[in-house]
Order: structure tokens, then sequence, then C-alpha cells
């Protein structure tokens, strides 16, 4: 692993642990040139997976702009990181279990959708009003007020 404070191409692991949310190994690193130390991530990935834009372009996943999205829409809010590690993890598994190498991004923001809607419903309508382009604020109204008319029947 290279260091990120002096470009060290080895460091030594001093601790691993599993992280809070059980979905990667902690490991504390101590560099071997200049013997800073650095925490890193290990995660499990099962596949490689291309995501399809909407303009048919292609390019690996990426689970930091699962993270980025929703730790942008759920700013501000009475959200846990944990839960929102453990909503990302949750997506990133089920891409990775479709057993199929593309998936499209209208799919991802689908699922991002639903776990923002059963998480908070601020920053449900947050990443709705950003995925799904509301162009005027009687959109915007209208979703939120579909979104409260369900939070009313339990949904």
């Amino acid at each position: 692993m290279r260091c990120p404070f002096c470009a060290h191409d080895n460091s030594q692991v001093k601790d691993s642990r599993p992280s809070e949310d059980n979905t990667s190994i902690r490991r504390r690193r101590q560099c071997e040139g200049c013997g800073a130390r650095f925490t890193t991530f290990e995660r499990v990935q099962l596949r490689e997976v291309t995501v399809v834009k909407s303009n048919d372009r292609r390019e690996p996943f990426d689970r930091a702009k699962i993270e980025q999205s929703v730790a942008l829409a759920s700013r501000k809010r009475p959200v846990a990181q944990e839960r929102l590690d453990q909503l990302v993890s949750g997506i990133q598994r089920q891409i990775e279990t479709l057993g199929e190498n593309e998936v499209s991004s209208r799919e991802i923001g689908e699922m991002v959708m639903e776990g923002l809607r059963q998480l908070d419903s601020v920053a449900y309508i947050r990443f709705a009003s950003v995925y799904r382009d509301f162009s005027e604020a009687r959109d915007f109204e209208e979703f939120a007020s579909s979104v409260a008319e369900m939070s009313r029947r339990g949904q």
C-alpha cells in the first residue's frame, strides 16, 4: 500500500478489525519509509460492474458516487452516518448480486431513492429533486405532497 504522505511503496499493517457496519476491514498501517500512520478500508467486490448512463456512455461502478449523493441529500439531517453506510453497502450488494455485468444509472437511482425514502423523507425529496430533474417549483410541490400522503398512509 502506497503511503499517502511520502508515496513509499511499503507499509506494515499494525491493526486490523471489522468496520462498524461489518462490510469492510479497517486496517491501521505504518509507512516503512517515513513512519507515518494511516488507515485503509478493504471491501469485498463480488464482480466488476459497468454503469450505463442515460446517454449510453459506460463507466465502472463507483461506490463513492453513491456515498457522495447520499451524504449530500442527507446533509444536516438527523441520520446517523452508520445508517448511511449501511444504505450504500446494501445498494452496492444489490448491484453486485443482480448477476449482470452492466446496470443502468436509472436502476441505481431508483435503489437510492427507495433507500432514502425508508431512511428520511427530507433526504428522499432532496435526492429526487436532482435525480428527477425538477424544472419548476410545482414539480417539487407535487412530489413533496405525494411523499406526505405516503407517510400518512404508513408506506
